[in-house]
């Protein structure tokens, strides 16, 4: 005796709406990772924002889906807003992305005074680190 397939089962033999829906279902798995672990961690939107340096909208739009290819700097910010590390991993060898920040001082002339005033910018750069044990061992020979 055979089962009777589901209708989603049904659905997934046909291969457009399979590539249609997996397609569509990695989109979601990343707004719903951002949905769970602001809950967990209790972040609002504007806190993330802050937190990652990024506009609100950008945080809004990745949260609800409406955006769906990310940046990998805004990855990173928002992986380490949350204390996460960003890792490329092969085989043994695992590198990290790690933000770095460098604050410069910028001067402009105001034009109502003729002294000069000092601004700071934050930029924000990206440094690699290898994490594998296997490259440690090696680089300490």
């Amino acid at each position: 005796m055979n089962k009777a397939l589901s209708t989603f089962d049904r659905k997934m033999k046909n291969p457009k709406f399979k590539k249609a829906f997996e397609e569509g279902y990695k989109e979601l798995l990343f707004s719903e990772l951002m949905i769970s672990i602001m809950q967990d961690d209790d972040v609002s939107i504007r806190e993330l924002a802050r937190e990652a340096k990024l506009s609100p909208s950008v945080i809004q739009d990745l949260r609800s889906g409406k955006q769906h290819d990310i940046k990998v700097s805004n990855l990173i910010k928002i992986a380490n807003a949350f204390g996460y590390e960003l890792i490329l991993q092969k085989g043994e060898k695992k590198l990290a992305f790690l933000e770095e920040k460098k604050e410069q001082q910028l001067h402009r002339k105001d034009s109502s005074y003729t002294n000069e005033k000092s601004d700071y910018n934050t930029r924000t750069s990206f440094k690699i680190r290898d994490t594998s044990s296997k490259y440690q061992t090696d680089k300490k020979k």
